[in-house]
């Protein structure tokens, strides 16, 4: 059985929308590495609060950044089915000063090999296909070099973690950064030492990659991919390129020296040196790809703790694909290689283009309810939203009943 888990959603920051400060507590880090301060929720249990500081605990041991990730927690009942919510933030930048600040935060050959792979101008190029003024026709699936230097193609819209890793936010800057709610009716195993309880999920290794989602592994291929059926918009509307996103290609986007941006089910693959090689291949897209988010790691695959879906039993581990992926949106690792060495709450505002962005909560429901649902007719931006699902993965030679449960 397949069955939803979280969906992550990041609230667009717009002008004149203040965030709200929190209260610091629960502190997680090592010298000289990442920290996370969990607040809870009353009544929310010991288990639950050691097991947020434990899944902070695992990024906190592979980053260096003095930054602080201030994350909302809960453990209480949800409603019937519901496992899991979850809610980010994000802020929009120009090319320009990401540019800039990935070049500035360089600490590892990986760093070195990325930043040389992004254009040097204050645009970008991408594949683009689904948008109203498609040169292709309108909507078309067929993909277009988009190069005309507008609204998308100089955009960068990231997490405010992410932001902080890059300097581009204050490292210690006190608003919410993304707020957890886990449900407490269900069966999870809180002690990863002895590995996953049959029957149960990994309580840590889930809200360690939920966290993975706020510190920036998303895709806005995800708002375009929502956005692609009945109501077309312009290419100049789809603002929601993230860092990771400037490394996201396919064999038909580096033979013309672009990222891939598409909603479609080709192959898109994460690279540092403009598509040249391939170290692992994205999800595509739920609604036009290949049934999961963009902003995971292809699914099946044993790719890293951001992949799309997880077992009962199951225990998530941080991979090296997961460590490369973060170093080079942003975050340093903590043994990172050297340049010079061998190898390295529901709010809702409207943005003056008069789309929708919303700082929505996302709720996950066990009985089979499509996600988005909001999407059609009105382009609505409940940016990035990303989920992991469960399911029992297929063993060799065995069937599998796998249903879709997901609401937003």
């Amino acid at each position: 059985m397949k069955t939803s888990l979280v969906t992550l959603q990041q609230a667009a920051i717009v002008t004149g929308m203040a965030l709200s400060g929190i209260g610091v507590s629960s502190a997680v880090s090592p010298a000289n590495a990442l920290t996370f301060n969990f607040t809870p929720a009353a009544g929310t249990s010991q288990l639950a609060i050691d097991g947020f500081r434990s899944a902070g605990a695992l990024w906190s041991s592979v980053f260096t950044d003095n930054v602080t990730v201030n994350v909302n927690i809960n453990f209480t009942a949800l409603g019937a089915g519901v496992l899991g919510s979850t809610s980010s933030t994000n802020q929009a930048f120009s090319y320009s000063q990401v540019y800039n600040a990935l070049r500035n935060d360089r600490t590892s050959a990986d760093d070195n090999l990325a930043v040389n792979s992004l254009s040097t101008k204050p645009t970008f190029n991408m594949l683009l296909n689904r948008t109203a003024n498609s040169p292709k026709g309108a909507g078309s699936a067929t993909p277009f070099l988009d190069n005309d230097g507008d609204a998308n193609n100089q955009t960068i819209r990231m997490t405010s973690a992410n932001a902080k890793a890059l300097g581009l936010v204050a490292g210690n800057n006190t608003s919410a950064d993304a707020s957890i709610s886990f449900s407490n009716r269900f069966s999870w195993d809180f002690n990863r030492n002895d590995g996953i309880t049959a029957g149960a999920f990994d309580f840590v290794g889930i809200a360690a990659h939920e966290i993975g989602h706020s510190l920036g592994f998303i895709s806005g291929v995800d708002i375009l991919d929502g956005n692609s059926s009945g109501t077309f918009y312009n290419d100049n509307q789809f603002t929601f390129v993230s860092p990771l996103d400037l490394f996201r290609y396919s064999t038909d986007s580096k033979n013309v020296g672009a990222i891939d941006w598409t909603a479609d089910a080709r192959d898109k693959y994460f690279s540092l040196d403009g598509g040249v090689t391939k170290i692992a291949s994205f999800s595509t897209g739920e609604t036009k790809g290949d049934g999961s988010q963009a902003s995971h790691w292809k699914d099946n695959l044993g790719l890293g703790i951001m992949d799309p879906t997880s077992a009962p039993g199951e225990l998530l581990q941080i991979t090296e694909n997961d460590k490369r992926a973060f170093d080079v949106i942003g975050w340093n690792r903590s043994a990172s290689r050297s340049i010079l060495g061998s190898v390295t709450n529901k709010a809702i505002a409207t943005e003056s283009n008069g789309l929708i962005a919303g700082a929505a909560r996302a709720e996950v429901d066990v009985t089979s309810v499509p996600e988005p649902s909001n999407f059609v007719g009105t382009f609505i931006c409940v940016a990035f939203g990303a989920k992991i699902v469960l399911k029992r993965r297929q063993k060799l030679n065995e069937l599998t009943s796998k249903v879709d449960s997901e609401q937003v």
